[in-house]
């Protein structure tokens, strides 16, 4: 096998010359953004999921080659590597199988069956094994045990002896490779996983519905179930649940059926002398080895397709909410609610930049009078265009006051309630520090409140991904590979947007194509030196830019009323002089290119030649809207009038709602009472079946929703979405624990 046939079993729809399209240009230091959007002619048009998906294979395919390597000089070093077994390792690229042909040559530590070898026991095991298979006398054992007594190794009896010769058994049965690949298929095909009530359980706890649970291992193996594992398992690590491998709903009598092949693999059927101790033999090598290490095995594999569910569903709710329509370039005045410490107000003009601060009481009489009258001044002498209101403690009361003071005033200006998930995290960081040395942290969290509205992109960069609050069981997913998904796609959604070269921040500006932290803050450096970006080539100017940085970033970068109108476009420097000679063939300049002019460049076939087709037509959808947006455009969301808490909703209401998470067991909806209600998603749609609520739904989509049921004590909004059908009993809230809990 090579890596083409590896790649095409693993993604059938990726062509190898793509495949190799994107090894190489990835080899030459292009990232997967640059290569998705500037290479499809190379590439055949493949999207950044299908390069990145290249690029994860290649790395699984060299750790499977690294690790075949490995063990073939292992097994040579010691002087036993026949041409037949190296074929087979070298033609063997599944590791469970590459570590079960190894496990009989493995360095062992002083296991009981390794001291019986060395006491000279082995030919009574063989002779145990050979009687069962009918290859030898049978005689009384303890007869033939006889013969290998050794007290100085401490097989001074006959007893002693025969469970040394065990021993050795059943570390041939367990190193058998056609016994552990028959173990490991019933247990991924046939095998379940049950979750009992474990050592410490909680009252009322969380995982009540799985103190008597069982799912099949192949239906916990399904991205859409994969949530249930983890639930149980956090169950079992909080030691509330305790987990272990048996019989499948469906599937009963899962030890017994592996238990008689074990036996019938030893030899243990026919009534010999040595049927009890090949019985035993099988028994102590299915429990107290292969089935302990194919269970790990089982847990391994669920824990891994879990854990790629749920990168995957927070990876895809992270790019939702980076991709939020923003307000834009506008003053905004922020707010972060604080009914009993004062709320903080922060002012930023239209370019993102803090102006002023200031705090407000919403209690007394003279506290009240004195934030209508500062909220009043500060909307008509800013020029606010917008009121930005966190959503935590308070938001809703906040955001009612703010707007009974607007109405007052005559004053038509929207206010909003922004999700202020992360902002805390922001004010504390060395970001915030850096930004705003002088300022109290709860000011710093305003004017990220208030950013935020203006632009989630630009301000959601600088929080830790882990931290905005829409993943799905974040915490119990491996952390450098969730790290890493959540870094792509910061990455993809800041350069699918754009970034203003003049005004980006630093750490906008680090998720460009191919500039990075260290190259980020040098242009902020070079534009606060020497003044505004004109040019995307001055980017060249900046100190350690290279032309191959220029040529990943360039066309992610936009400078606005620029010297060449195709610097606020996506078309890519490269592409200019071709672009030029069109133009001046058609006694045109380029600017005259864009917006309706447009028209002439899509009737050349000349043009769509030459650069291709993929590439020919980013280029006319780049210059038919230049310095597009390709975020939604922006509208004001308003909750529920009179519903601010948990306790004002009642069963049959229906409010408008925010999505702020969606799972594969439902949508987490915003209905304004600082408590989130579950759509499960059975709830989700009544004119089609649910497989995946993301068919439905988005982190940040609004939608309207009809309260099922409330449950108080334990603040618990069941709520459906099916609001032609009336009132039923709450959804089940499956998966456990909530999932960003």
């Amino acid at each position: 096998m090579n890596f083409e046939t590896w790649l095409k079993e693993k993604h059938p729809d990726i062509p190898p010359r793509s495949a190799q399209a994107v090894l190489a240009l990835a080899a030459e230091g292009a990232t997967v953004p640059f290569i998705a959007r500037y290479r499809k002619e190379a590439t055949g048009g493949l999207d950044e999921v299908a390069v990145q998906a290249v690029l994860d294979a290649k790395e699984a395919w060299d750790e499977v080659v690294k690790r075949q390597a490995f063990i073939v000089g292992e097994i040579e070093s010691q002087g036993k590597l026949t041409p037949e077994l190296k074929e087979r390792l070298l033609a063997t690229f599944d590791l469970a199988t590459l570590e079960d042909l190894y496990l009989p040559y493995k360095k062992k530590r002083k296991t009981k069956a390794v001291i019986a070898r060395e006491a000279g026991l082995q030919p009574l095991a063989d002779w145990l094994w050979d009687v069962g298979h009918g290859q030898a006398a049978p005689e009384p054992p303890e007869a033939k045990a006889a013969a290998f007594l050794n007290g100085e190794a401490g097989f001074a009896d006959a007893p002693a002896a025969l469970q040394g010769a065990v021993e050795i058994v059943v570390e041939r049965l367990s190193e058998t490779e056609e016994l552990r690949q028959y173990v490991r298929r019933e247990a991924f095909e046939r095998g379940g996983v049950a979750s009992t009530k474990g050592e410490e359980p909680k009252p009322a706890s969380k995982y009540e519905m799985y103190f008597d649970f069982r799912d099949s291992v192949a239906s916990l193996m399904k991205p859409e179930a994969s949530h249930r594992y983890l639930a149980m398992r956090r169950g079992w690590l909080e030691k509330e649940l305790t987990l272990s491998l048996g019989d499948a709903p469906k599937h009963p009598g899962f030890e017994e059926r592996l238990l008689a092949e074990f036996e019938r693999a030893a030899g243990a059927g026919a009534a010999t002398p040595a049927q009890p101790f090949l019985k035993k033999a099988a028994r102590f090598a299915l429990k107290a080895h292969v089935l302990l290490s194919i269970e790990a095995e089982v847990h391994k594999a669920l824990k891994e397709v879990a854990d790629e569910a749920a990168i995957h569903v927070f990876a895809e709710n992270v790019r939702k909410v980076l991709l939020a329509a923003p307000f834009g370039p506008k003053a905004v005045l922020g707010v972060d609610p604080g009914l009993r410490t004062g709320c903080k107000l922060a002012v930023v003009d239209d370019s993102g930049k803090y102006v002023a601060s200031t705090v407000v009481y919403l209690r007394g009489d003279s506290g009240l009078e004195n934030a209508r009258r500062t909220i009043t001044e500060c909307v008509k002498t800013q020029a606010i265009r917008c009121i930005a209101v966190g959503n935590g403690t308070g938001g809703r009361e906040t955001e009612a006051f703010v707007r009974e003071t607007l109405k007052g005033a005559g004053l038509d200006v929207p206010v909003v309630l922004v999700n202020e998930s992360g902002a805390s995290v922001y004010s504390a960081s060395e970001t915030a520090r850096e930004e705003f040395p002088d300022l109290d942290l709860t000011i710093r969290g305003a004017i990220s409140i208030a950013r935020r509205l203006q632009d989630p992109l630009a301000e959601l960069v600088k929080v830790d991904p882990k931290s905005i609050g829409v993943g799905q069981y974040q915490h119990d997913v491996s952390p450098h590979a969730l790290k890493k998904r959540l870094d792509q796609v910061v990455d993809s959604a800041v350069n699918q947007v754009g970034v203003n070269l003049n005004t980006a921040s630093p750490h906008l500006l680090a998720h460009v194509s191919g500039i990075g932290p260290a190259l980020g803050k040098a242009i902020v450096a070079r534009r606060e030196t020497k003044g505004l970006f004109t040019s995307r080539q001055e980017l060249l100017e900046v100190p350690r830019f290279t032309k191959k940085t220029f040529e990943q970033a360039a066309g992610f970068l936009r400078i606005p009323g620029g010297g060449n109108p195709l610097d606020n476009t996506a078309v890519h420097p490269e592409r200019y002089e071709a672009l030029g000679a069109f133009a001046k063939g058609v006694g045109q300049e380029p600017v005259d290119l864009l917006g309706p002019g447009v028209e002439i460049v899509k009737r050349s076939k000349e043009l769509r030649e030459s650069l291709g087709t993929f590439t020919f037509e980013d280029v006319v959808k780049e210059l038919e809207k230049p310095g597009r947006d390709p975020r939604e455009g922006f509208v004001p969301f308003s909750f529920r009038e009179g519903v601010h808490e948990v306790k004002d909703l009642e069963p049959g209401m229906v409010c408008p709602g925010i999505v702020t998470n969606v799972t594969n067991f439902g949508a987490f909806v915003d209905v304004g009472v600082h408590q989130d209600g579950l759509v499960h998603i059975s709830q989700l749609s009544s004119a089609r079946f649910v497989k995946d609520p993301r068919e439905v739904v988005n982190p940040g989509d609004r939608v309207q929703v009809k309260v099922l049921s409330v449950d108080l004590p334990k603040q618990r909004i069941s709520l459906t979405m099916r609001l032609g059908e009336p009132a039923a009993a709450p959804a089940p809230r499956a998966g456990g624990p909530r999932p960003d809990g």
